[in-house]
């Protein structure tokens, strides 16, 4: 223990002590977020999303209803109610129907529902052609969800897996190429010390920085919280794990630093494009929406944002919280397997 919490320690005095590092950390993340709540203090959009349950009837795909077919629609099918009708309350869907009953659903609070169910006038009032009835109307109600609330889970996890990636990486092939390894190879610190304690001190210094990040911002923003903060933290706590196990894998034989980086560059920023940080996989094409499974910030974002935005408990979560912890273990695993000193 007494090696282990040298090297633990040792670890976390050269990263506080690197004034501009810290400062960045903290920096970016709290610039990105105000930047985001100024630039999108709504929900960020200017297309109408529109969830629909069941078929459409024929005579609505036969194109005699302009509703349709008019442009700047996006429609969202559902297999069941409950979904469409949750997003429609917290304002991330602007109408719903349910072609089944030939029932409509706004937000009465929402002003895009508004303008929907004006555009839809002739299909509500007179049905869809054909002698069909008409379609009558549902409200439900819901507070909005601000595009930062939507955001932060996002950031959050990015600021994880480049804390993680950068942190472990990048400091191990520092350590490989300038010799330190080899030299700490010839001391009585086993692989095993050396490399869970940068885990740990990582793990530390990802929860420090990311809690201020989040809770210095909450401040100020007053982020929507409707879920468990514990059960937030567990999930939370299960991707920075996994984020760093990931980075043990790049730098357990890696000696240059331009390789390291080109390595995590190559696996980050697809991550940050396809696993939904910016802006929702909802409506993008299914072999994207298959893709973004491959990575584990995917997991993450889904379970901090289900938490956060709809109140979701363990059993809604737990998927993604196994999904990561399996990652978790796999990327150990094959870290341990090709960790080299030199």
């Amino acid at each position: 223990m007494k090696r282990f919490w040298a090297v633990f320690v040792a670890r976390n005095l050269e990263f506080f002590r690197d004034r501009s590092t810290l400062v960045w950390n903290i920096a970016l993340p709290v610039l990105l977020i105000f930047g985001f709540a100024f630039a999108f203090p709504g929900g960020g959009g200017t297309s109408y999303k529109i969830g629909t349950v069941g078929p459409a009837p024929i005579a609505l795909s036969a194109g005699d209803v302009p509703f349709l077919h008019y442009e700047h629609l996006q429609f969202l099918g559902y297999g069941e109610m409950a979904t469409p009708l949750d997003r429609l309350a917290h304002h991330q869907l602007d109408m719903v129907i349910d072609y089944a009953k030939r029932e409509y659903y706004v937000n009465s609070s929402s002003s895009n529902g508004y303008v929907l169910e004006r555009m839809l006038g002739p299909v509500a009032e007179q049905g869809g052609g054909g002698g069909q009835a008409a379609y009558s109307k549902k409200t439900v109600s819901g507070s909005p969800i601000r595009y930062v609330d939507w955001f932060v889970p996002g950031l959050i996890g990015i600021n994880i897996l480049f804390g993680s990636l950068s942190g472990v990486g990048f400091v191990i092939v520092r350590y490989r190429r300038n010799g330190v390894l080899k030299r700490f190879k010839a001391t009585p610190l086993s692989a095993f010390e050396f490399v869970s304690s940068q885990v740990l001190s990582r793990f530390f210094i990802i929860v420090v920085m990311s809690g201020a990040v989040f809770l210095g911002t909450d401040l100020f923003l007053h982020f929507r919280m409707v879920g468990s903060w514990a059960l937030l933290f567990l999930v939370n706590v299960l991707s920075i794990l996994c984020m760093i196990s990931l980075g043990l894998v790049f730098s357990s034989r890696i000696r240059s630093e331009e390789v390291a980086g080109g390595l995590m560059n190559l696996i980050t920023w697809p991550m940050m494009i396809f696993s939904g940080v910016f802006f929702s996989l909802e409506g993008t094409p299914a072999v994207m929406r298959a893709a973004s499974r491959i990575f584990p910030i995917t997991y993450y974002i889904e379970a901090s944002r289900a938490i956060m935005l709809d109140g979701a408990g363990l059993a809604a979560v737990s998927l993604d919280m196994l999904v990561m912890a399996g990652m978790t273990v796999g990327f150990a695993a094959v870290a341990a397997a090709l960790f080299k000193w030199e």
